[in-house]
């Protein structure tokens, strides 16, 4: 029978593409997923690597393998799912991660809720973005994560997970309350195209929303300040320096000198709850509810 251990191995090859992130995912050496890989490919005959550039590729036989290895790893977990439902107390552990705008508010909130309720359940969190959240989710790194999904750039939503809606938010526009058009209701975006920006990091998705939202408006934005904290960008505003695009959901409290103002074309995003299907243990499934209540409490985003 093969060995599982080195089955995770060449599963975590597949899903994370070399063997040092393998071995980031399954906090061992590279060294340890080479050998572990070597004592793999002896059991079954073949080749499941081969060489590609300054790295490997699975062969087709690794492939195979792999996908089959997803599926043993998925019937595993719906095993443990099962095992825990006849347990009359929530215990284990559950990993939550979630975007920054929510983490301000919703998390600590749903997290205390959650340890109220079942004291003997272990709980971690992780702050992220979507793009960085899904693949550790996919990976199982994590259980129950809170990603978004903006008009101008949708989620992509991968198979064997589940995911429901629980908020719909909105984009502001912050700007100087020096500015001509600050006494509006509304602006519009097209408008702005000889501004300063401030928003998030390169590679992040807030930037690259930012950048295809106001390219669809017929410009590329000056982005002259790149700012991991929707906060901080609000204070680059406050001087006068740029403006920004900042969710409601981030609940950032506009300094005197910044408005805060509705947009055209309206910025939307939904909210979602994401797990893998096969992992409906009844923590993670505590750790939904409690987060879609949270969610529920803030109300509507666009009153």
């Amino acid at each position: 029978m093969l060995n599982l251990e080195r089955l995770r191995a060449l599963h975590a090859v597949a899903e994370n593409g070399s063997v040092a992130a393998a071995a980031r995912t399954l906090h061992v050496t590279p060294s340890g997923i080479s050998q572990q890989l070597n004592k793999l490919e002896r059991e079954v005959g073949v080749p499941l690597l081969e060489p590609q550039g300054r790295g490997v590729r699975l062969t087709e036989a690794g492939r195979i393998l792999a996908r089959r290895t997803a599926e043993v790893l998925s019937t595993l977990a719906q095993a443990e799912a099962e095992i825990a439902s006849l347990q009359s107390e929530v215990t284990g552990r559950v990993r939550i991660g979630a975007l920054v705008s929510p983490s301000r508010t919703v998390l600590p909130r749903a997290i205390a809720e959650i340890r109220h309720a079942h004291p003997q359940l272990e709980i971690t969190f992780n702050e992220g973005e979507s793009e960085e959240l899904l693949p550790a989710l996919i990976r199982r790194d994590l259980d129950v994560v809170v990603v978004d999904s903006w008009s101008t750039l949708p989620v992509e939503l991968p198979d064997g997970l589940s995911f429901t809606p629980v908020y719909y938010d909105v984009a502001l526009l912050a700007l100087p309350a020096s500015h001509p058009l600050a006494e509006n209701k509304v602006v519009a975006l097209s408008e702005l195209s000889e501004h300063a920006w401030a928003t998030w990091t390169r590679g992040t998705d807030f930037h690259t929303f930012t950048v295809r939202t106001l390219r669809a408006q017929g410009f590329d934005p000056r982005i002259e300040y790149e700012v991991a904290e929707f906060p901080t960008q609000v204070e680059f505003v406050a001087q006068g320096l740029a403006v920004a695009l900042i969710p409601r959901l981030a609940r950032v409290v506009p300094p005197e000198g910044v408005r805060m103002l509705d947009t055209v074309p309206p910025l939307g995003r939904d909210i979602y709850l994401a797990w893998r299907t096969d992992s409906e243990r009844p923590a993670v499934l505590a750790a939904i509810e409690a987060l879609r209540r949270q969610f529920d409490a803030l109300g509507d985003s666009r009153n």
